[in-house]
């Protein structure tokens, strides 16, 4: 199942019987990201500031006085039901004299939620493998030349006296077909080993 992030944050303002719901979704990549996202951008004179994030199997939420369970897991469930992942989602709530309920005060938070996350450019999170390559400087170019077509991204390159040494991210999904071409270019002679992710 793919599973996506957003390219860039997005917002989604709707009125639900005289209460103003503006939801605000960014991209993040930890925990500290997303809570300083809802530091940033929270409004404090507004009634509610609740929100929820995921990245990976990592997530939080917050109702922020609202009923337990009517805001901050509606949303979480609104990025779970996009498909998304890395994704902060804050949802400020302008109260308009008029009780939702909690049925409603779950559809509010969590229909808003999903709303923004639907209309947000969207791009799809591809696992990638890291590998630590070697090989000498006669087998450098024909390497390097294969990069593009395996998706092949250089994060750190070093020489010494026999070649090159990289460490090299790519697609999950082409890392067995790109070590066996890796193999075969160097005729055996260099190296390719993945790294251990922590």
């Amino acid at each position: 199942m793919a599973v996506f992030t957003l390219r860039e944050p997005t917002s989604f303002e709707q009125d639900i019987k005289k209460s103003r719901f503006l939801a605000l979704a960014a991209p993040v990549d930890s925990a500290s990201q997303a809570l300083a996202f809802f530091q940033a951008k929270g409004v404090p004179d507004a009634t509610h500031n609740c929100w929820a994030y995921k990245i990976g199997s990592e997530y939080r939420f917050n109702d922020d006085g609202e009923p337990g369970g009517t805001a901050g897991r509606p949303i979480l469930q609104a990025i779970e039901g996009q498909d998304c992942d890395r994704v902060a989602v804050l949802v400020i709530r302008w109260f308009g004299g008029v009780k939702l309920g909690t049925g409603g005060l779950v559809r509010a938070y969590g229909g808003v939620a999903a709303q923004c996350l639907r209309l947000a450019d969207k791009q799809e999170l591809i696992p990638m493998a890291a590998l630590r390559c070697r090989c000498s400087f006669a087998d450098l170019a024909l390497v390097q030349s294969r990069f593009d077509s395996f998706g092949v991204q250089v994060q750190d390159e070093q020489f010494d006296a026999e070649g090159v040494r990289w460490l090299l991210n790519l697609p999950l999904g082409h890392q067995a077909d790109f070590q066996q071409a890796f193999i075969n270019m160097t005729r055996g002679q260099g190296e390719c080993e993945p790294v251990e992710q922590a």
